[in-house]
């Protein structure tokens, strides 16, 4: 694996803001227990700040809208409100 392929499978805990405008807080990468398969954990920062869980590979997918194409999560800070 190259390190842009590494650099882009690393998520760091912190604020994200979903590219339809919410704000999220990862605490951290899991794994699957049957399939391996990579897992964000993250809060949501609004409402009943459920938790919740997301594929890596979907989480750093880039999202075309409106002709514009943008990551579905951008990192905003490390500390949560």
């Amino acid at each position: 694996m190259n390190n842009q392929s590494e650099e882009k499978n690393i998520i760091r805990p912190g604020r994200y803001r979903h590219f339809k405008g919410n704000e999220y807080e990862v605490l951290g990468v899991a794994r699957h227990s049957e399939t391996l398969e990579e897992l964000v954990i993250y809060r949501a920062l609004y409402g009943e700040r459920g938790l919740w869980v997301r594929p890596l590979a979907m989480w750093n997918e880039e999202i075309t809208r409106d002709g514009i194409t943008r990551k579905r999560f951008e990192y905003i800070g490390e500390e949560s409100r």
